[in-house]
């Protein structure tokens, strides 16, 4: 992938860690992705670390390495829409552009990015919004934290919110997380089977701004007195969660029966935070009270 590159002084460590479509991936290899991001970055002399991945998951694999990297060298993950026999292959130009974020030093302390047709995103709130154009991936709120303009980082921002978690990765391959939607006419059936089948969290897909119906809100009260952590987002493209409505399985009485909103991120990094604190701290109630600080913006001074 990197012979073809004009990289000019920039040296390249390429690793082969596996070849999969990223749609088949497990929490295991996420979890190895994360390994060999830490033992690459053991060596002071590397700059930084890019990670070529599929586009159906980059955004949770983003967001995991984003919840345990502290270095203030850049971790960068890209992929390509395109094939690479395509006469307009679009993976040539990202893999470059992911190389030089990643070997600039304008890109220290930015954490974890997804690089992508010539945009740097901060990985968390980064989501998939297109199945085949070559731009693919964009913020929640729809603000890129820079962009590559000939073959230079150029930063317009800085994250808005970044919460790290120590989490042993043995324990989040052992976690099961999983997620429900809401649909008109839906009850707990889906709910209750993943909590009979061991999961430890789910993630509750709601309409609007976090709404559901009766049936959702028994079936969550029920989670939550079995120790299974609910979190709340919604299938809407953008926006925070929100009690607003209540008496009548609206977001206000979800979160009454323990439902936890999570804000602006959507339901595949949603999952990924709940893994990483169910991980890092096991109890339920710690990992309730724990969740609004990763999901709120941190107050202003």
């Amino acid at each position: 992938l990197v012979a073809g590159l004009d990289l000019g002084a920039v040296e390249i460590e390429a690793r082969d860690l596996f070849i999969k479509d990223s749609s088949t991936l497990t929490t295991a290899d996420q979890a190895l992705v994360v390994r060999e991001v830490r033992a690459a970055l053991e060596d002071p002399t590397v700059d930084g670390v890019v990670v070529t991945h599929g586009t159906d998951t980059a955004e949770e694999t983003a967001y995991l390495l984003d919840l345990v990297h502290t270095d203030e060298r850049p971790v960068v993950l890209t992929g390509a829409q395109r094939p690479a026999d395509a006469p307009d292959a679009d993976g040539p130009r990202n893999l470059r552009d992911a190389i030089a974020v990643a070997a600039d030093p304008a890109g220290r302390g930015l954490g974890v990015l997804v690089v992508f047709d010539g945009l740097v995103l901060a990985a968390r709130g980064t989501r998939k919004v297109h199945t085949r154009e070559t731009a693919a991936f964009a913020q929640s709120d729809g603000v890129a934290m820079g962009r590559v303009v000939d073959g230079r980082l150029v930063v317009a921002g800085a994250p808005a919110h970044r919460e790290h978690l120590v989490v042993a990765l043995h324990d989040i391959e052992a976690l099961r997380v999983d997620i429900a939607a809401v649909y008109p006419g839906v009850d707990g059936t889906a709910l209750h089977a993943f909590a009979a089948a061991d999961a430890r969290g789910v993630v509750l897909v709601a309409t609007g701004s976090g709404n559901a119906n009766p049936a959702i809100v028994a079936a969550v009260a029920e989670l939550t007195r079995q120790g299974v952590v609910v979190g709340l987002t919604t299938r809407v493209d953008t926006g925070p969660v929100a009690g607003i409505y209540g008496g009548g399985g609206g977001g206000a009485d979800l979160m009454a029966a323990g439902a936890v909103p999570l804000g602006t991120l959507r339901a595949g990094q949603g999952r990924i935070l709940l893994l990483a604190l169910l991980a890092a701290l096991g109890d339920p109630e710690q990992v309730r009270a724990a969740l609004p600080r990763f999901v709120d913006a941190p107050p202003a001074d």
